[in-house]
């Protein structure tokens, strides 16, 4: 399984809760190698909690086109925020808002996130080291066209108000196997590459 996304957090040890959401596929969940839209929130995939207000496009629904490596790349506009007035965060893809969660179902989210993380994820039950690619399956080194990327990367300050996160820290935790870096310019703001082919005689 591997996924793609960002995650919203907030809580002590033992009593963390966090919202994710992006781009996932999972052949284990799914059935097949499709690309889809996700959300998971404190334990459980596209369940109840999130209310779907918006019938334009299906939660977990196959998503077309996507990225070709070397060839033409496509972007997915995702924005998340909290309504300072009920306290519900409410989902946006592209120009459609799809739903919200309730404020009432969190404790320590229903006033903020104290950190956000953005990148990749692998998952696999085998004990060894998965041969699952992340994003494209290539190194962020190859750049643009060939690793995958997020970009424009913003978050909402106490005011409401977009701007590039601070104190950002880059973790990659088998750099032989997936990798990351971000920087930032004036086009593309705040980003990242990140990705890998997994299992590789670096990565054994």
């Amino acid at each position: 399984m591997e996924t793609v996304g960002d995650r919203m957090e907030q809580g002590i040890t033992g009593q963390a809760a966090f919202l994710i959401r992006g781009k996932m596929v999972s052949q284990e969940i799914y059935g097949d190698n499709n690309t889809r839209i996700f959300l998971y929130w404190t334990g459980c995939y596209s369940c109840s909690g999130f209310i779907q207000t918006s019938s334009q496009i299906v939660i977990g629904g196959s998503i077309s086109p996507v990225s070709i490596y070397n060839g033409s790349q496509y972007d997915i506009n995702i924005y998340i925020q909290k309504d300072p007035k009920d306290g519900n965060w409410w989902l946006q893809l592209n120009s459609y808002v799809l739903g919200y969660w309730p404020g009432s179902i969190f404790s320590h989210l229903a006033y903020n996130a104290s950190y956000i993380n953005w990148g990749g994820e692998v998952y696999t039950p085998d004990a060894n080291q998965t041969t699952t690619p992340m994003g494209s399956g290539h190194f962020p080194e190859e750049g643009f066209g060939k690793a995958s990327y997020i970009k424009n990367i913003q978050v909402l300050d106490s005011s409401n108000n977009l701007k590039s996160p601070s104190n950002i820290s880059v973790i990659a935790e088998r750099p032989n196997c997936y990798n990351v870096q971000n920087s930032n310019n004036s086009d593309w703001g705040t980003s990242i590459y990140f990705g890998g082919p997994g299992k590789n005689p670096s990565c054994p």
